[in-house]
């Protein structure tokens, strides 16, 4: 994995097109937005500066996860804090990072902007990732496993990006190892990723402090706060729990709706996404030809599995349209 670097990054969701009438190319919670997490973005006092120390937001993460507060680091987004600690490996000495088979392409962008060699395993010291469930695939993260086994020891920094934990629905999540950066991205479950808000939890606190001077100030505005501040609410994790048996429901129909069509659906998957291979056939072309129909599902080319694309669960209507969608493509789509 030290071959050339990442240049491009490549992303689900709007694109030169506006916002998909049928996003399936996200993992977003498709029963959102959250109402409770809504209503606090609705609230927000967007005339004043948030407090520069974050205090009371820090208060209350640091009280939902049980940690001291001085462990809680705020991010701008998921992918800021990705390019800040790998920042901060990189000044830590670092001079490799280890990154899953197929995963967030900002990892690999991210070591690359920081001239960290990209690995799939090393013996030195370097920045390891683990993502549980992993995209694109929704499966078990064997690194966290490894990390766990007690005759595997830290050798630098490990990461584990929490963005779909609290969409798993199958499943309970490998147990956290001692020493693990936990990163915390809610916008996804809460259905709201049009807002940037992200934290981490540090092993300790020194670690936290040396990852929080790498910020500018203020990396979160009005909207980020608030968004945080919900998540920790009692009554969002009671929506959110609820969604998820909804989700559960939508998932099983639309495994059934890709098995229909032909598409092999990829095993393993624990969370509200999962992976598929369509028939052989010219897929950009197809992909193209459904974006066009209002339809945009993710090419899985830049996690390293060409011939594949990620669906998010989504809603029954949605469903329905990929099927009827893909039926117009008809003969054409084997052409190739």
């Amino acid at each position: 994995m030290t071959g050339s670097a990442v240049t491009q990054a490549v992303h689900g969701g709007p694109d030169a097109l506006g916002v998909p009438l049928h996003d399936f190319s996200t993992n977003a919670n498709a029963c959102g937005p959250c109402p409770q997490a809504l209503a606090a973005l609705q609230q927000a006092d967007h005339r004043h500066y948030p407090d520069p120390a974050y205090t009371a937001l820090s208060a209350r993460l640091a009280a939902f996860h049980g940690v001291a507060v001085e462990r809680v680091v705020l991010a701008a987004s998921a992918s800021e804090f990705i390019h800040r600690i790998s920042a901060h490996a990189a000044r830590a000495g670092l001079r490799h990072a280890v990154l899953p088979a197929h995963g967030y392409g900002d990892y690999a962008r991210a070591a690359d902007a920081w001239g960290l060699a990209r690995v799939r395993a090393t013996g030195q010291p370097a920045l390891h990732w683990a993502c549980e469930p992993a995209s694109p695939l929704g499966t078990a993260d064997e690194a966290l496993v490894q990390w766990a086994r007690a005759n595997a020891p830290c050798t630098g920094l490990r990461v584990l990006d929490c963005a779909y934990a609290p969409l798993r629905l199958d499943g309970r999540a490998t147990a956290m190892p001692e020493g693990v950066w936990q990163l915390w991205s809610p916008n996804k479950g809460l259905g709201l990723t049009g807002v940037r808000a992200a934290y981490a939890i540090a092993p300790d606190a020194a670690r936290a402090a040396a990852v929080r001077a790498l910020a500018p100030s203020w990396p979160l505005g009005a909207d980020g706060v608030a968004l945080l501040g919900a998540w920790v609410q009692a009554d969002t994790q009671a929506w959110l729990t609820q969604s998820l048996a909804t989700l559960r429901d939508w998932k099983a129909a639309q495994l059934r709706l890709c098995a229909g069509m032909g598409w092999r659906v990829l095993p393993g998957s624990l969370a509200n996404f999962f992976t598929v291979q369509p028939p052989p056939g010219d897929l950009p072309a197809a992909l193209r030809a459904l974006r066009a129909r209002g339809i945009k599902l993710r090419d899985c080319t830049s996690f390293g599995l060409p011939g594949h694309v990620r669906l998010g669960v989504l809603a029954p209507a949605s469903q329905q349209a990929l099927r009827a969608a893909w039926a117009g493509l008809g003969a054409g789509y084997h052409s190739a």
